[in-house]
């Protein structure tokens, strides 16, 4: 028997790049609250309500019926035509050969950034933001730069030079979330043109994260405008409100590529469903990776799929109402809390907010669910551009809301002389 080879390590480890990955602080802190009776989990990025029953139906009829087979790695015909018209209805004409279907939104970022990214590549983002954004150029091997919005009287506001400066000629890759998780900032359209066209003088790819879309709000916090707050623009035309998007303004065929996913609009965070709008010049490319990823979506999911997108107007404008009235009973509540500073956001499911003790949120949010069994997410986990916030997902009942804020209301009494 040979000796053992000592230059090798004796441990098996994975590569550098992903052993250097950000672990997620809102998952360190849900397991703190295993074996907390009673917990309030706000943490997540989700409703407390189930998919909608049209939809589950038609997954179930689709399972009935022998949907369980492989499909086309860009998704099955019917629900690549019903997404065209949908993103047609919203942001104007778009060919079923502009649009894929992917399994979750998630992995439709994962695509879009091995499509487009690659070792050594610099990429741009704008932060706080959803840690899967920045994390993911870092497995392909590029590096990513932050970009930080600024936070004040007005709440969440980007500062136009500051990222435009940022995208220097050497840049391969711009990453936008609007409307943003976690602080609910919404990218102006006239922001979005600016930053588009800078991007096509330099060769900059763009993708936007646009899975909040539908999830917009642009009159600002009913009875909580701060004083000097100015109000959002009006919602622009559409089958219903949505936020600004770069479908607006660009072609399909430049280097824009937009990533979104049915689990926020018709509630389907567990279906895994997803889909890109991009060049149709990418989707032999993009299909062989679907193939090398997932090969493709379930049949029965995406047969779902197709009822949410040409079924499920009334339930989304629906949702939108009472997410919006939560998000206004529990600005109104937090605003009332000593040492709270929170701002009005103009989309997604979550207020941003300050709070006393918040300077170490993950500690914080660790405190809390020990102590008084709130679950929310550390302003940390977003990036350090995030400290000294906490996230809370207010897509819930008002009565579920108002249990959290005695929750709060009481750990902070309890800790004022901290």
């Amino acid at each position: 028997m040979s000796e053992l080879d000592l230059s090798f390590p004796l441990l098996p480890n994975a590569r550098d790049a992903v052993r250097a990955l950000r672990p997620s602080q809102i998952r360190e802190v849900a397991n703190a609250g295993f074996g907390v009776e009673n917990v309030l989990p706000f943490w997540f990025g989700e409703s407390d309500r189930v998919t909608p029953e049209f939809i589950r139906t038609a997954a179930s009829s689709a399972l009935a019926a022998g949907a369980t087979f492989y499909t086309h790695n860009l998704g099955i015909a019917p629900l690549r035509a019903a997404l065209a018209a949908y993103v047609t209805r919203l942001h104007g004409a778009t060919a079923v050969e502009h649009v894929a279907v992917t399994s979750a939104g998630v992995n439709a970022l994962m695509l879009a950034a091995q499509l487009v990214v690659g070792a050594g590549d610099r990429v741009v983002a704008v932060t706080p933001l959803w840690p899967n954004l920045v994390e993911i150029p870092k497995i392909l091997g590029a590096t990513v730069e932050t970009v930080a919005l600024g936070y004040g009287t007005q709440g969440w506001t980007l500062d136009l030079d500051q990222l435009l400066a940022a995208l220097t000629p050497d840049t391969r890759l711009l990453l936008i979330n609007s409307p943003n998780n976690p602080t609910g900032w919404v990218m102006t359209r006239e922001q979005q043109r600016t930053v588009l066209e800078h991007c096509r003088r330099h060769g900059i790819w763009i993708v936007a994260d646009e899975v909040y879309e539908r999830l917009y709000y642009p009159d600002g916090a009913i009875g909580s405008q701060p004083a000097g707050q100015i109000a959002a623009p009006a919602a622009p035309p559409g089958a219903a409100g949505q936020a600004p998007s770069f479908l607006d303004l660009a072609a399909r065929d430049e280097r824009v590529i937009c990533v979104n996913s049915f689990s926020k609009a018709w509630l389907m965070t567990g279906w895994r469903l997803g889909w890109i709008v991009a060049p149709a010049a990418l989707m032999d490319d993009l299909s062989k990776l679907v193939e090398y990823n997932t090969s493709c979506a379930p049949a029965f999911v995406q047969q779902a799929g197709i009822a949410a997108v040409e079924q499920g107007e009334p339930f989304t404008r629906e949702l939108v109402s009472d997410l919006k009235a939560s998000r206004n009973h529990l600005m109104q509540a937090l605003s009332a809390l000593p040492g709270v500073d929170v701002k009005a956001p103009q989309g997604a499911m979550y207020l941003f907010f300050a709070l006393p003790g918040a300077a170490n949120s993950l500690a914080l949010c660790k405190s809390l669910v020990r102590e008084v069994g709130l679950g929310l997410a550390p302003g940390s986990a977003f990036g350090p551009e995030g400290e000294g916030f906490v996230r809370w997902c207010y897509a819930c009942d008002t009565a579920r809301l108002d249990e959290g804020i005695a929750r709060l209301k009481g750990y902070l009494e309890r800790h004022a002389a901290d």
